[in-house]
């Protein structure tokens, strides 16, 4: 049975889905509001912060995934190249880099304006292509950041996704 078919076809708001959600997966969360939640994703690589929040003024469903990230000075600008060129290859979301936060950002917003209603199934698949995301490139920063490579060579390291543990 899909996600979608363990809910009635009421509107349901997205936030009591994306808490059913983060429940039936045993993420940590906190219900900061009626139209905000967060919550911690572990990953292979680090633990994520996702916050989606719903806006019912402009009807979008904003999803910003974190994590911790505090690149050397000298990095920052090579960061940024790499940043333009994760980027080119993201069709859904963006990455930045918040550097007064000192936070990695990969953002997403679902637009659902005309009273369009998200399904369970694109929340759920929205979550895990932002930490699938983070985990692909997430080496990369690392390799670029800390390990001295050019851009073009840290993401060399996120060109195909892994399947597996070496």
């Amino acid at each position: 049975m899909s996600l979608s078919e363990q809910f009635l076809q009421e509107d349901l708001h997205p936030i009591d889905i994306v808490e059913h959600l983060a429940e039936s997966n045993d993420w940590d969360f906190d219900r900061i509001g009626d139209d905000q939640i967060a919550m911690a994703v572990e990953g292979q690589w680090r633990t994520y912060s996702i916050t989606l929040a719903w806006s019912g003024y402009d009807e979008t469903l904003r999803m910003v995934c974190t994590f911790e990230m505090e690149p050397p000075e000298e990095s920052l600008p090579g960061l940024y190249e790499l940043l333009n060129d994760v980027n080119d290859q993201c069709w859904g979301g963006s990455f930045t880099y918040w550097r007064e936060h000192k936070l990695m950002v990969f953002r997403y917003g679902l637009v659902l304006t005309g009273g369009q209603v998200a399904s369970p199934d694109q929340i759920d698949t929205l979550i895990h292509a932002a930490v699938a995301g983070s985990e692909r490139y997430y080496p990369a920063f690392q390799l670029q950041a800390w390990g001295g490579k050019s851009p073009r060579d840290a993401l060399q390291v996120a060109i195909a996704e892994a399947y597996g543990r070496a």
